[in-house]
């Protein structure tokens, strides 16, 4: 990720002069309008428009995952230390076993709990797309990027794993990791991208944290920045285990409408991450307004669980205006439950935070990154939201 850096600044350079769409003027496809024409108006009527829309972002944008829970999938504790973090924290070390006849896959999952409570903790479980480093179990190596003692320190259990123990981030992923173990012979135009082997990679680790009876299984937060952002975004959608969903400068295919957005297009990021998405999903490059989904009802398939968008001024190539739109445009959805979504139709001031609400926003100063300063919103935000996760 280091090494793109450069190219990210460039292009947020050209992005920046680019006018903002008015939400009005994008066309976006109606999350509460089925594919028959029939409205959605009560929540005991969402269940189907939700099977839709999962089905047509499998269908268009993600691909369709070959397998679920493997039925080969074992967890084994690897180290554990009551005295993590000088004393704060208990380390736990596990790896999350799986093999099919061509192989075997392992994620490596870091937790530290909380040691001064007196109930289960809940969780952030953060999906890290940079450096092992970053998550280092050690603490010898310390970012911001996971900031695992702050979060230990406000009462949660703090878990994550490293994309790659999934898939590789390549343009031959397809041969490697979960996709070796688990693809057919011959991958169909809807064959799953490494966006979705991610999630699923996120849901394997989510089936270790419900048998652990130091965490509270109903309070779990899945967290993802950029391409780990729109990993967050997928597996949330997808599996309801996760009762809050984080989504830090996700931009294109993660929070932000593909419809009227400025700076990163589809085009783009299929030609430059060809193996994210299914094949299908080439076909609407520079043809936004073909696609049948955006990523509005990417969001509300959340519903009625919590959400969080971040985004940051000088991250224009994931342009902060159509992340926040996303939210707006999702919103009535979490009305089905007489919920507010996200309660402002005006993008916030730098700095400010929008957290009375079902979905949360904040828009950061500084350019591509996760930082403290949005470690912290999630987790007050968290605080809120996460009380009560079911509808």
């Amino acid at each position: 990720m280091t090494t793109l850096l450069p190219a990210f600044a460039a292009l947020n350079q050209a992005a920046a002069t680019a006018q903002t769409v008015p939400l009005a003027q994008r066309n976006l496809p109606d999350a509460l309008t089925m594919r028959s024409g029939a409205k959605v108006t009560t929540a005991n009527e969402w269940p189907a428009r939700r099977k839709e829309l999962l089905e047509l972002f499998r269908t268009h944008v993600y691909g369709r995952a070959p397998i679920g829970r493997p039925d080969t999938l074992r967890f084994r504790l690897e180290k554990t230390d009551p005295q993590a973090m000088g004393g704060i924290a208990t380390l736990k070390q596990i790896a999350i076993e799986y093999h099919s006849e061509r192989g075997k896959g392992r994620i490596n999952l870091v937790l530290f709990v909380p040691n001064r409570r007196t109930t289960p903790a809940p969780a952030f479980m953060l999906i890290c797309n940079r450096p092992a480093s970053n998550i280092d179990p050690t603490r010898q190596t310390k970012s911001e990027f996971w900031p695992a003692e702050q979060i230990v320190a406000r009462g949660y259990a703090a878990a994550a794993f490293q994309v790659d123990d999934v898939a590789p981030d390549t343009k031959d992923a397809w041969q490697h990791g979960a996709h070796h173990l688990f693809d057919p012979p011959q991958r169909a135009a809807d064959a799953w991208g490494t966006i979705a082997a991610w999630a699923w990679g996120a849901s394997r680790a989510m089936d270790y944290l419900v048998t652990d009876k130091d965490i509270d299984a109903l309070r779990v937060a899945v967290v993802g920045h950029s391409r780990g952002g729109k990993t967050a975004l997928w597996a949330g959608a997808q599996d309801t285990r996760f009762a809050l969903v984080i989504s830090n400068d996700s931009g294109s295919t993660g929070a932000a409408l593909a419809r009227g957005k400025s700076g990163e297009t589809i085009a783009d990021i299929n030609k430059n991450f060809p193996h994210w998405f299914a094949q299908n999903y080439k076909s609407y490059n520079s043809r936004e307004d073909a696609l049948p989904v955006d990523q509005h009802q990417l969001i509300a398939l959340i519903a009625p669980r919590p959400a969080y968008i971040a985004s940051a001024t000088q991250d224009t190539w994931a342009d902060p205006a159509s992340e926040f739109l996303a939210g707006v445009a999702a919103s009535p959805v979490y009305k089905l439950w007489n919920r507010e979504g996200l309660p402002a139709s005006t993008l916030p001031k730098p700095g400010m935070s929008i957290h009375n609400g079902f979905i949360g926003y904040h828009l950061r100063e500084g350019g591509h990154n996760l930082t403290l300063f949005d470690w912290q919103n999630f987790m007050t935000f968290a605080d809120l939201r996460m009380k009560s996760t079911q509808p």
